[in-house]
């Protein structure tokens, strides 16, 4: 069993527009139940406001809480799923890498904090104040896609640019301006985090990547060390116990093709590996978190 990978097309809204989708969550859920009620990933950008309701939401196996405020971001690629204790509400939309950024030439989506870095929390928590602002932005978006109005396509994509600007605002309400990456570092690791994810399962010292975007294996953990507070052997290994995780939880393979799918030389030094950046071994995590 693999984990599905949704696309939009898939998906299933009030007026069909072939790279964006909007819905409050309760029809969402209920359109879609068939596509979301397990663990699965998505190969566009995603957000979703709570207005209401309680849970968790569970994102490349860190866990976090729903409740009103909550407002939850996706890149492509990211693993997800959710467990509701009471009924949720708010509202939900996706869209491709494409329809944004052929509106806003001039900037991209990660140049938002949220979606910047995979290292960055997706959740943010809104004041009450912020909520109430948030939430009539999200409601005017969603009847903007139910209309028909001129320019429709152009209005939405400015709704969506709107809130991920009041989003953006809000999330970085608390955090020190100084400790935030300049922005040739931030393009730097936005392209290592791009690069240690088409390539990790061969590629697994930081020479390569760092002969990829032309500069010194020095220099490159300097630019890791500087953002993240990380080793570019710490950035690499931890993509790899992801891509791990995801396979011993959500696939039925043997572990010993989890580790030739991973290209290690063989199921011990996999193992040895596992355990030491986890605390313990693969059948044991696999155990844990399928009793669990």
């Amino acid at each position: 069993m693999k984990i599905p990978v949704l696309n939009l097309a898939q998906f299933h809204g009030f007026p069909s527009m072939d790279e964006v989708y909007f819905n409050s969550f309760s029809d969402h859920m209920v359109l879609n139940h068939h596509l979301i009620d397990r663990a699965h990933s998505h190969d566009f950008f995603l957000c979703v406001l709570f207005t209401a309701g309680s849970g968790t939401h569970e994102i490349d196996f860190n866990s976090y809480r729903i409740g009103p405020g909550k407002v939850f971001f996706l890149k492509p690629g990211q693993t997800h799923h959710w467990k509701f204790e009471t009924e949720p509400e708010g509202y939900i939309f996706f869209h491709s890498q494409a329809f944004y950024e052929m509106h806003f030439l001039g900037h991209t989506l990660t140049s938002f904090p949220f979606f910047y870095s995979y290292q960055n929390p997706p959740v943010v928590d809104l004041l009450t104040e912020e909520l109430t602002s948030v939430r009539d932005r999200f409601g005017e978006a969603l009847s903007e896609y139910q209309g028909h109005g001129l320019l429709r396509e152009m209005k939405l994509a400015n709704l969506i640019n709107a809130i991920y600007i009041e989003l953006a605002r809000a999330y970085t309400a608390h955090v020190d301006l100084e400790m935030i990456p300049s922005s040739k570092y931030t393009h730097l690791l936005e392209q290592l985090e791009t690069l240690i994810d088409h390539h990790f399962h061969h590629q697994k010292f930081p020479k390569f990547y760092a002969d990829k975007l032309n500069i010194t294996p020095k220099h490159l953990n300097r630019v890791v060390r500087s953002t993240l507070d990380k080793t570019t052997s710490e950035l690499i290994a931890e993509r790899i116990v992801l891509e791990a995780k995801r396979l011993l939880v959500h696939s039925q393979d043997q572990l010993t093709q989890i580790a030739y799918t991973l290209e290690f030389s063989d199921y011990a030094y996999f193992s040895r590996f596992f355990k030491t950046k986890t605390g313990m071994t693969p059948m044991a995590f696999r155990k844990q978190y399928t009793n669990g």
